[in-house]
């Protein structure tokens, strides 16, 4: 079509869009390069105290974004609460959340209505790190390996339970695998956060528990409760002496994964610098070193990588949750 053809005022109102276009994009790259300009809030879905709530500190501590990083915990319902507030906050980089394997995989399967769409409510920053969870049980409870268990599982049905910092968090469907591959039954008990479940697996109330390993290792190690099995396919360096659950039952595994999320409509280069300061903060020797400790290992990817990863573990666990008839009551 020849320019002539063209009305003035169509011809005006092309280059009034194409103008509007171009300041957007120039607003955005001047944002994302000022970027941040006050503090950043970092949401855990779960209490303090457990493997979320240390990575945040970590970054929290070591980011070095010239404004400083607050952690905010805002947990229940299974990490939803959290992983909610963050969806339908600003996409400007200044809220965002160390998501979980339950908060941006499994929940979708487990509850029947969700607050918010775990994949086109977010943006994905970075993977950050992923580890075990171990199986510990009570003292008391006169079981020391994976087969012991089973056997008293069998002969006594629905006596034990089993506690979890919230349902659909990976200690609960952790649980819930287990009961699926070995045919076994015990109640699900869940608490509003891994600080209140503890005192109860020692006092015996609950009788064990499928806890991350940053969380329940030190306990084992001081003797509060007896560490049983791992549930990753190899065994971690943190515990070489404990077996895994798949030593006993092939095909076993259920591993734990945390990565920070922004919400939908966060700019990329703000992404991006997001991205790079978590990858630059979970290189660092005394980080690695102290994840290496409390049995986390680094896994650190781009945004890309992380939304494949994401989407490969939301069919696992739709998967794993349909067969094992597990739901949030």
């Amino acid at each position: 079509m020849r320019l002539s053809s063209i009305s003035k005022s169509t011809f005006h109102s092309i280059l009034m869009a194409s103008w509007m276009l171009l300041s957007l994009v120039s607003a955005t790259q001047a944002s994302a390069q000022t970027f941040p300009q006050k503090p950043i809030r970092l949401v855990v879905t779960f209490p303090s105290g457990g493997a979320p709530d240390i990575l945040a500190r970590l970054f929290s501590e070591k980011a070095q974004l010239g404004q400083s990083v607050i952690v905010d915990n805002k947990p229940g319902a299974g990490g939803n609460i959290g992983a909610d507030f963050v969806a339908k906050s600003p996409g400007d980089g200044y809220t965002i959340v160390m998501g979980t394997v339950g908060t941006h995989a499994i929940n979708g399967a487990l509850y029947e209505k969700m607050p918010y769409d775990m994949v086109k409510n977010f943006s994905p920053v970075s993977l950050v790190a992923s580890a075990p969870n171990l199986l510990v049980v009570n003292n008391d409870l006169p079981v020391k390996t994976v087969a012991e268990l089973i056997t008293y599982l069998k002969a006594n049905p629905n006596k034990l339970s089993f506690g979890s910092p919230g349902i659909g968090s990976s200690v609960h469907v952790s649980g819930e695998l287990f009961k699926s591959m070995t045919g076994t039954t015990m109640e699900h008990v869940p608490y509003k956060g891994r600080q209140f479940a503890i005192p109860d697996l020692i006092g015996g109330s609950i009788q064990l528990m499928f806890d991350n390993m940053p969380s329940a290792l030190p306990m084992a190690k001081e003797g509060k409760i007896r560490a049983v099995a791992q549930t990753t396919a190899k065994r971690s360096n943190a515990a070489p002496d404990v077996p895994t659950v798949a030593e006993t039952i092939p095909g076993f595994e259920a591993t734990t994964w945390f990565a920070i999320f922004a919400p939908a409509s966060t700019p990329k280069p703000i992404v991006d610098r997001l991205q790079a300061e978590v990858v630059r903060v979970f290189k660092l020797p005394d980080v690695q070193e102290k994840l290496k400790t409390l049995g986390l290992d680094p896994v650190l990817s781009t945004p890309e990588e992380l939304q494949r990863y994401q989407a490969s573990e939301i069919v696992k666990w739709a998967k794993v949750v349909k067969e094992s008839g597990a739901k949030a009551e």
